[in-house]
Formats: structure tokens, sequence, C-alpha cells
């Protein structure tokens, strides 16, 4: 297991050729989106030619950028045709406003399984996915900007790029399990891969990462000023290549010399190894508890806040998940959390995913009523079901893994 130790020291915003498939490896939330589908769906995802490239500009900014099934739908078609394009050297991705991608428009989905469409929900599901493994499998060089908020699918569909550039005005967060559900999108396998049980800890809390803190951690290969980016775009564009080399030399130019804060979460990776180590949510408390009473760090109490306000079978699900990841490829994460997703939203175990929505988003009460309501009344046979199959006709998540194998 990695310690973050050796990574909270400099780091520089430079190069470092890590792949998706081959990494290594209690602050509150305010964004309010506004989920009101007013846009016209072609100008929801936009596209800048350049010189040897193409940019997909996600165009919601009114709702953080929430993805719908025809963004991912038109995502997913762009960067198809622009792999085939022997024009096309390598591609960008970014968004427009203060939020790079605050992940899934859960709002819509949460209306649709209320109104009783859950196949939409999986088309959904479906088309996110084989996007991400699309991105996590591409031929060409493929940057990634993400300057602002990046939660959830927000960040499944920007990890994936082989050059992954933040800011000082990156947010990143998963924080699926104050919402009833998990983080999905390929997050079992990135978060599973971070140093010693730091992923666990970003899954079950829903805590966040800065520009910095994912450049220490290998989430992220550069890291810029949000005043340079458009210098850094400007270069990009004029670039004539598809040689990844010369596109790392020009984000190196602008890199900067960053260093975690003192009150850094990177810092607190020793106890967070103690007590997210352990195999179940409840030793997991336990443990914390614990630190808590014989340090009186505040951080222990926070963790412990962030995860009793979370849905209990959501913290079950999602620590499976993470800790099943370690030892998947991102084909199998991806299959597996499809599962996941699909028995969260036709209700079968519980309905956990439209109250969190509903209590966060929707009502804004911040008061769900999570069923079951406490770790204790979540049995295994609970969570074994959101690992299965809906039924023996529901099919599996096809990826074209004899086609496509991931770039190292």
């Amino acid at each position: 297991m990695r310690s973050l130790k050796a990574l909270v020291g400099l780091r520089r915003g430079s190069f470092q050729r890590v792949s998706f498939l081959s990494l290594s490896q209690q602050r509150g939330f305010s964004a309010q989106p506004n989920y009101a589908q007013n846009d016209d769906l072609q100008d929801q995802v936009l596209v800048e030619g350049r010189a040897k490239s193409r940019a997909a500009i996600l165009n919601r900014p009114s709702a953080l950028n929430a993805l719908t099934t025809s963004m991912v739908a038109r995502l997913k078609r762009l960067y198809e045709s622009w792999e085939e394009n022997p024009d096309i050297g390598f591609v960008l991705m970014k968004g427009s406003g203060r939020a790079f991608c605050s992940g899934a428009d859960v709002v819509t989905l949460h209306h649709l399984i209320n109104e009783g469409n859950v196949e939409e929900c999986k088309t959904f599901f479906e088309t996110l996915y084989k996007f991400v493994y699309l991105q996590g499998t591409y031929l060409k060089p493929h940057v990634a900007i993400s300057d602002g908020i990046t939660m959830g699918g927000g960040a499944g569909i920007s990890l994936p790029g082989m050059f992954r550039l933040v800011t000082d005005k990156t947010v990143f967060c998963h924080p699926e399990t104050q919402m009833g559900f998990h983080p999905d999108a390929g997050a079992s396998f990135y978060l599973s891969r971070l140093p010693g049980y730091l992923g666990e800890y970003l899954a079950l809390t829903g805590d966040k990462l800065n520009g910095v803190e994912m450049i220490a951690c290998d989430l992220a290969t550069h890291y810029s000023l949000n005043a340079r980016l458009a210098s850094i775009e400007e270069r990009l564009g004029k670039l004539i290549t598809d040689d990844p080399s010369v596109i790392q030399t020009s984000l190196a130019q602008y890199g900067d010399l960053v260093y975690p804060e003192r009150g850094s979460v990177l810092r607190k990776i020793d106890i967070i190894d103690r007590c997210f180590g352990h195999d179940t949510v409840e030793e997991i408390i336990d443990a914390l508890e614990k630190e808590a009473a014989e340090s009186y760090d505040e951080w222990c109490k926070a963790a412990l806040k962030k995860l009793r306000e979370a849905s209990p079978i959501s913290l079950k699900v999602t620590l499976r998940s993470i800790r099943e990841g370690r030892f998947e490829t991102l084909h199998q994460c991806l299959a597996r959390e499809y599962r996941i997703s699909l028995n969260g939203v036709s209700k079968r175990v519980s309905d956990d995913f439209c109250e969190g929505v509903r209590a966060r988003l929707v009502d804004k009460d911040f008061a769900p009523k999570w069923d079951p309501p406490c770790l204790a009344e979540v049995s295994e046979d609970m969570v074994d079901c959101y690992f299965s199959r809906l039924d023996e006709l529901e099919p599996e998540l096809e990826l074209p893994t004899a086609l496509r194998e991931p770039y190292m």
C-alpha cells in the first residue's frame, strides 16, 4: 500500500505519464445547480475546431454542466468520430462557467424514477459508462481541463484523460452517499487506487480535494492557475501534433510549484489508514470515535458527522464496491457499478436514491428519511442484492473489450 507521506511535499505541475488504467495507486458543499431543461440539446455540448485538435465544451452552466443522456450520447459520437479522423491529433474537454461538470443530472433521474420511467435511467447509465470506457481506451491524446466543480460522474469523464489539468479553482468530490447512491462512472477503479485508504475516505464521507491535493495523489497530471487557462488553451489550439510529449511540454510550461496546505486532508493519511482500513463501516465508525476521544481532533468529529448523515445502505454498498475495485480492471468496475446503479434506480431494495435527491436538491430540507434508517438494519442480503442482476433477463453492461484495450 503506497503512503502519501512522500506525496505531501513539493510536487510540480509537470507531466507524469500515469494513464487512467495504470494508476498505481470537512468542507461543506454549497453549490445548488438549476436543473431546468431550457438549453437547446445541440448547444449543451459545443465543439471548437482547432488546427490539429477538437474541443468538446460542456455547456449547461446554470446546471453546473450536469450530464444528461443526450449530452453523453453526443460526447460519445464526437469522440468516436474524432478518433477515426486522421486530421485530428488530439482532443480536449472543458466546461462552461464555474464548473467542469457536477456529475449526472440526478434531478432528472429522480423525476424519471417517480414517473415510472426506469428504462430511461438505465439508458443514461449505459451511455455514460460506455463513454467512460471509450475515454479509458482512447487511441489519441486527451486533455481534460477540470477547472471548477468536478463532482461524481464529472470526475468519471475527466480522469480517463491522458492529461488531467486542474487549477486553483478545482473542487473534486464524490458526494453520492449523501444522496443514497454510490460513486460510479469508474470511481471504484480510480478511488481504490489512491494511496492507502484515502479512496475509502473520500467515497464514504464525500469530502473534497482541491487541485493541489489532486496533483499530490496522482488524480491529476498538471496544475495551473485559473488565470493562465486562456494562455494554455491558446497554446494548445495552435499545436499541429498527435505526439503526447509535445502536448505535455506545452502544458508543463504553464505549471506551478504546489504544496498541500497545512490543513490538507492528505496530512491525515495516517489516521485515515488506521480508521478507514477496517473491513466494515461499523468498525470504521468505531475507530473514528476512538480516535476522536483520544486526540480531540475536530477532523475526526467532522468525518463522523458526514458518515452519520449518509445513507446507511449506500455506505455499505460503497465500501464493498471500492474494495472490490482494488482487484478489478476498468471494464469490470464499470460492469459492477452498472448493476449497483440499476438496482438503486429500480428501488429493488431501497428508495434512498430518490429520497436523497429530494432532500438535497428538490425540496432542499436536508432531512432525508433513509430506509433502512441505520447500519444495524442493513443486512448482508440487502447489500448483495445491489451487486446482482435485477433478473435473469436483464442484460449486463456490454463493453467492446475485445476491440479496445487500455492504453498504457
